[in-house]
């Protein structure tokens, strides 16, 4: 199983080392930064999926540390604080924060925050990664099609084929577009492919007939109302 890893950002060693063991004792990974600047330098490197963020750190604060970390990063951020006035909440939730932890905090609240959040977030993600057109459901994240709750297999090929007209639909699109997209420029088969796998798409979609010839052009993808 997948491990998440929480970046845990604290000037306070102490902190650092307990909240580590909190959550490695949980199944997390837990990688550590004394402050903004080696949070930076982490975030470069390494691949983190949750961030801890201390506020009262004595060069950058939390507040500032997360507005850069959102100039360049969408990845969940829990402030952690001995301060619990409302301005405070409301500013870390301005500034991109997606939850507040009053310290002192238990660990088991600590990592049911944590928990709760990635659920958000993943599915999240997971609604951004699904497409719906007419009766057509893609999931680019699973690389799935579905029609009318029907799972559609898919070759790579034929599935990129789809994706491109989808993506360009009511756009009349030749076969040499097609071909060197899909493709790559230096294929070298004949058009004919891209009829071929047109062909395999139309039979394996059923009865939508989304994708349509252009005579004397190539083909287009258009949902026709009904």
């Amino acid at each position: 199983m997948m491990k998440y890893r929480i970046l845990m950002v604290d000037d306070e060693e102490d902190m650092r080392h307990l909240t580590q063991m909190y959550l490695e004792n949980s199944g997390f990974e837990c990688i550590q930064a004394d402050g903004g600047a080696a949070a930076y330098k982490i975030l470069q490197a390494e691949k983190i999926d949750l961030i801890l963020l201390d506020i009262m750190m004595s060069e950058e604060n939390g507040f500032q540390v997360c507005q850069k970390i959102r100039e360049n990063y969408d990845i969940p951020i829990i402030f952690l604080s001995a301060k619990g006035e409302e301005w405070d909440k409301v500013r870390a939730f301005q500034l991109g924060g997606d939850d507040y932890i009053v310290k002192p905090f238990s660990p088991g609240e600590m990592v049911a925050r944590i928990q709760a959040v990635l659920r958000r977030y993943n599915q999240h993600r997971h609604q951004e990664y699904l497409q719906k057109i007419g009766n057509i459901i893609i999931n680019q994240l699973a690389r799935t099609v579905m029609v009318d709750d029907r799972v559609v297999p898919l070759t790579l090929k034929e599935y990129e084929l789809l994706l491109f007209l989808i993506e360009h639909q009511h756009q009349a699109l030749s076969r040499e577009q097609l071909l060197e997209k899909i493709w790559g420029i230096d294929y070298i088969g004949s058009l004919r492919t891209v009829d071929t796998h047109i062909k395999t798409l139309r039979m394996k979609l059923g009865q939508i007939d989304y994708i349509q010839t252009v005579w004397g052009i190539g083909y287009k993808f258009e949902v026709r109302e009904a």
